[in-house]
C-alpha cells in the first residue's frame, strides 16, 4: 500500500544519482561561494547550475498536487519519498528542485485560490524558478501560533488596498530573486467579525514603496544564505485586483498552505536524520579511544539501533499521513499531520544530535552537514505551528473520538469504544 508507484521508482533512481553525482559534491562549493557572495544575497552560481540539471531530469516541481500547464502532479504519497531524498542535502536539493518552502507553499496558493492574472504574473514564473517569493505572516508583538491574532492591517481606500503593521521570520525576502510576497492581515476589525473570517492575503511586489528591512534575525546565533528578516509596512499600497482569493479567507488560505507545507517538512527531516545516521556509522568505523573502534562501543551500537528505530517509526507514520491525504483529503487526515509535525522534528533531533556526538567537535563545525541540519531540526519544530499547537490538535480529536464511540448505557454504564 505505501510502495512508490512506477513513475515514482524512476523519479526516486534518478534523484538518487543526482544528489549523488551533483549535490553532494556541491556542498562545500556552495558554502565558499556564499561567502564570496557575503550580505549581496545573490544566487551562487552553483545552484544555477543545479537547477538546470534538475530541471532537465524531470526533478521539478515534484511537490505540487494540482495540474497546471506542463505539470503532471504526483501523489502525497510518492513525493513523500522523493523529498525524503531531497532532505539529505537541505540547503540544496529542494531548491534546486524547486522544491524548497516558501515558494512550495506560495505556489499552492497561486494555484488554488489565484486568478488568471495572478496566475500569469506571478506563479508562472515561480513554477519556471526565475523568480523567488516570501511569505508574511509572522508578528512579534503577538503569538503568531494562533493566526487569528495577527494584527497588520489590510484596508481597502477605494482601488487599492493599504498595508500597515509589523512582521519578523519572513524568509528570504532579501533574497535578489525575491519579487513578491505574500502578506495575511486582518482585513475586518469590526468587533462582531467572526474570528476565523477576518483575515485576508494580499500579493506584495518586494519593489513596493513603504517596505522597510529592520534587520536581520539570527538562527541559533547565525545568520544564513536564506536569512529571515524582521520588517515593517507603513501605508504601503497595492491595487484591489492583488488580494487573493475571497476576502476574510485568510486563515482558511494558510492553512490550505500550511497542511501540505508540514508534511514536506517532515519528509524533509527523515532524509536528514538517515544521511545523520549514515555519517554517524562511518565516523564511528573510523576512529577509536582507549584502544577500541567507536563502532564497537556499546553505547555507540545503542545510538545506532535507536536512531534506525526512530527513523523507521517517523517515515511509516509519514507514509501513513500522506496515504490518508491522497485517499481521504487533507481535511480528514489533519491529526496525523499534526502527530507527525510532532514526531518527526523531534526525531530527527536526537538522531543528528547523536551523529554530532560521534562525530566530536568536527560536529559542531562547517567540516560536515550535522550542525545545519541540527539548526534545521530545532527550527522545524516551530516553523508552520510550534508542537504545542500541533499537540492540541491531536488531543481534541481523540477527544472527540472518545465521545462519538462511547454512548450512555442503562444504570450508567459506558458502552465500550469502538475501534477506529
Amino acid at each position: 500500500m505505501l510502495e512508490p508507484s512506477p513513475r515514482a521508482a524512476v523519479l526516486i533512481e534518478r534523484l538518487t544519482g543526482f544528489l549523488a553525482d551533483d549535490v553532494y559534491p556541491a556542498e562545500r562549493i556552495f558554502e565558499e561561494q556564499v561567502r564570496e557572495i557575503g550580505e549581496a544575497r545573490t544566487q551562487p552560481p552553483v545552484m544555477e547550475e543545479l537547477k538546470k540539471k534538475a530541471h532537465d531530469l524531470g526533478l521539478w516541481n515534484l511537490f505540487l498536487p494540482h495540474p497546471e500547464p506542463g505539470h503532471d502532479p504526483l501523489p502525497n504519497l510518492d513525493y513523500a519519498r522523493i523529498a525524503e531524498l531531497s532532505g539529505r542535502s537541505l540547503h540544496l536539493a529542494p531548491e534546486a528542485m524547486n522544491c524548497a518552502a516558501p515558494d512550495t507553499g506560495n505556489m499552492e496558493v497561486l494555484s488554488m485560490f489565484g486568478t488568471p492574472a495572478q496566475k500569469e504574473q506571478w506563479l508562472q514564473p515561480l513554477l519556471a524558478g526565475t523568480i523567488r517569493s516570501a511569505y508574511v505572516m509572522t508578528e512579534p508583538q503577538v503569538a503568531s501560533s494562533d493566526a487569528s491574532n495577527i494584527e497588520t492591517t489590510i484596508e481597502q481606500d477605494g482601488d487599492e488596498w493599504v498595508i500597515n503593521g509589523r512582521k519578523w521570520w519572513i524568509s528570504g525576502i532579501n533574497r535578489d530573486a525575491c519579487k513578491i510576497m505574500i502578506l495575511m492581515g486582518i482585513s475586518d476589525s469590526s468587533p462582531d467579525a467572526p474570528r476565523h473570517r477576518r483575515h485576508s492575503m494580499v500579493l506584495i511586489p518586494r519593489d513596493t514603496p513603504g517596505i522597510t528591512i529592520e534587520r536581520d534575525l539570527t538562527v541559533l546565533g547565525f545568520n544564513p544564505f536564506e536569512s529571515h528578516v524582521e520588517m515593517t509596512f507603513t501605508d504601503v499600497r497595492v491595487p484591489i485586483t492583488n488580494l487573493v482569493g475571497e476576502s476574510g479567507a485568510g486563515f482558511a488560505m494558510s492553512q490550505a498552505r500550511l497542511g501540505p507545507g508540514r508534511i514536506h517538512h517532515c519528509m524533509r527531516m527523515i532524509g536528514a536524520a538517515e544521511r545523520a545516521l549514515e555519517l554517524m556509522i562511518a565516523r564511528a568505523e573510523s576512529r577509536s579511544t582507549f584502544g577500541t573502534r567507536l563502532v564497537d562501543q556499546g553505547v555507540i551500537r545503542e545510538w545506532i539501533a535507536d536512531s534506525r528505530i526512530e527513523i523507521d517509526q517517523a517515515r511509516l507514520y509519514t507514509l501513513y499521513t500522506a496515504h490518508l491525504m491522497d485517499t481521504v483529503g487533507n481535511r480528514a487526515a489533519a491529526s496525523e499531520i499534526s502527530g507527525i509535525k510532532v514526531a518527526v522534528p523531534n526525531m530527527a533531533a536526537r538522531v543528528i544530535d547523536r551523529s554530532m556526538q560521534v562525530h566530536g567537535g568536527g560536529g559542531l563545525s562547517q567540516e560536515f552537514p550535522l550542525a545545519r541540519m541540527y539548526a534545521e531540526a530545532r527550527i522545524i519544530r516551530m516553523a508552520d505551528g510550534p508542537d504545542e499547537v500541533h499537540r492540541r490538535a491531536v488531543a481534541r480529536t481523540e477527544l472527540r473520538r472518545y465521545s462519538d464511540a462511547t454512548t450512555p448505557e442503562p444504570h450508567g454504564v459506558t458502552a465500550h469504544l469502538l475501534p477506529r
